[in-house]
């Protein structure tokens, strides 16, 4: 639903709340798609949204609570009784529930597990077993499989017998009698070639698919690079046991994006907006304190350096160019390694090259806004061994800075830290306590 008319059927609901409408609220839940009444949910206060939740139809309850934010899902789900929760998410698909399974009680998941037929139970309980962030977790178990000895027109037949295809199939999974994966027949190859040849002449016999302990990421990778919309996922002995299908995958890259985005300032990407006060400041103390951290660290940096700034005023007054210029350098940096660890495209092989290239640019825009502030002190001050000290900081630090924006991502990698998450606040330390020291260390050398 574009933005505009998201915010008028807000206003809508904000009304009939107001005058207590309840039936037209009912009404238009039931017209919107359950990404747009997550949408909703998560844009009302806590109150209204229980309100709300109560019109929504039971059968679109289940979805909805796989498209809103961890954050309102919680508060969703405890407003649920048992028996209401069990229908709600016992039309979902088994990955969709695999999503959902940490968050329901032992009870609901048994309740959904006892109306599985039996020969799909197992398969349920292993999707619900793999970790939400791989294949296994993603995956789907309704594939439909083919073989190859048989012509076309027997698989066109087979799937009118079989009354269509599931959601998001453009392939057929050829497998042999141990229902080991042997290749793909797309859909389209199906509906136009001669009916009475046989699926192994237009099988690929060598398609993209993953283990079930493909991490997430690697999948949605794949599924950009390759523009898939749908691909099997197989066990270690190549025994086809699902697929994943390009919407979850969406969800993936929608959250990577969204985690990158919100980790950098230390806030969730899940939390509610409406969150209690209380919540939602415990939950940002910690960044706060760390920055705190990193901040005294700087002041003490230039503690140190107190007899200069008392001889020489200007010095306080250009280093924060220094350290601001050298922060943005930086960040340029960090930002492009951060994205190359993320999708692939810096490894250990390559990431010495990287690490000397950002070097370079580092000194070639170094050496010019160097000359750039030190022209600006000269001018300034009209003292031109003022404009060299500035000069010779600015080069060291935005040097220094795409070292560290290079190393310090790689470093937090290397050790199983998110390089998004804690490499934003070292790289902030680094630069400013380098170029504090740079202007300050320089000065207290040669013109005090």
């Amino acid at each position: 639903m574009p933005q505009t008319e998201n915010q008028e059927v807000l206003e809508q609901l904000s009304g009939a709340l107001a005058s207590g409408a309840f039936a037209q609220i009912r009404a238009l839940l039931q017209e919107l798609h359950p990404a747009d009444t997550a949408q909703l949910l998560e844009s009302i206060p806590p109150d209204q949204r229980i309100s709300v939740w109560s019109e929504v139809p039971v059968e679109k309850m289940g979805e909805v609570l796989t498209e809103v934010s961890d954050g309102v899902r919680e508060g969703l789900l405890e407003i649920m009784d048992t028996q209401m929760l069990a229908s709600a998410v016992r039309s979902l698909d088994v990955d969709d529930i695999a999503d959902l399974a940490p968050d329901l009680p032992d009870d609901v998941i048994a309740d959904i597990l006892f109306t599985v037929d039996k020969e799909e139970r197992p398969a349920y309980d292993a999707v619900l077993s793999y970790p939400e962030d791989s294949a296994g977790g993603l995956m789907n178990i309704d594939t439909t499989e083919i073989r190859a000895t048989i012509t076309l027109a027997t698989v066109s037949r087979y799937l009118r017998l079989k009354g269509g295809l599931p959601e998001y199939t453009d392939k057929l999974f050829v497998v042999d009698r141990d229902n080991r994966l042997r290749g793909i027949l797309f859909v389209s190859t199906l509906l136009t070639n001669d009916q009475s040849l046989r699926v192994a002449r237009f099988m690929d016999n060598d398609p993209i698919k993953f283990t079930i302990d493909t991490p997430s990421t690697e999948v949605a990778t794949a599924f950009e690079r390759y523009n898939l919309i749908s691909a099997p996922v197989v066990d270690d002995d190549d025994r086809l046991i699902g697929r994943i299908t390009v919407d979850d995958v969406i969800d993936v890259i929608r959250e990577s994006a969204d985690h990158a985005v919100m980790v950098r300032a230390g806030v969730s990407e899940e939390e509610d907006i409406f969150a209690p006060v209380y919540q939602t400041a415990r939950a940002r103390a910690l960044w706060l304190g760390v920055n705190l951290i990193t901040a005294v660290i700087a002041s003490w940096v230039i503690g140190q350096f107190e007899h200069t700034i008392e001889k020489l005023v200007a010095v306080a007054v250009l280093m924060p160019i220094v350290a601001s210029m050298g922060g943005n350098a930086g960040t340029q940096t960090l930002t492009i390694v951060i994205r190359g660890l993320a999708i692939g495209t810096i490894t250990k092989s390559n990431a010495f090259r990287v690490l000397r290239k950002e070097f370079l640019v580092g000194g070639l825009n170094g050496l010019i806004w160097a000359l750039a502030v030190a022209l600006v002190a000269t001018l300034w001050y009209h003292d031109l061994f003022l404009g060299v000290i500035i000069a010779l900081a600015m080069f060291i630090n935005l040097i220094a800075s795409a070292a560290a924006g290079v190393l310090l991502p790689l470093a937090c990698k290397r050790f199983g830290i998110d390089p998004a998450l804690a490499s934003g606040v070292a790289l902030t330390t680094v630069t400013d306590v380098i170029g504090f020291l740079s202007v300050l260390g320089l000065a207290a050398l040669f013109l005090v």
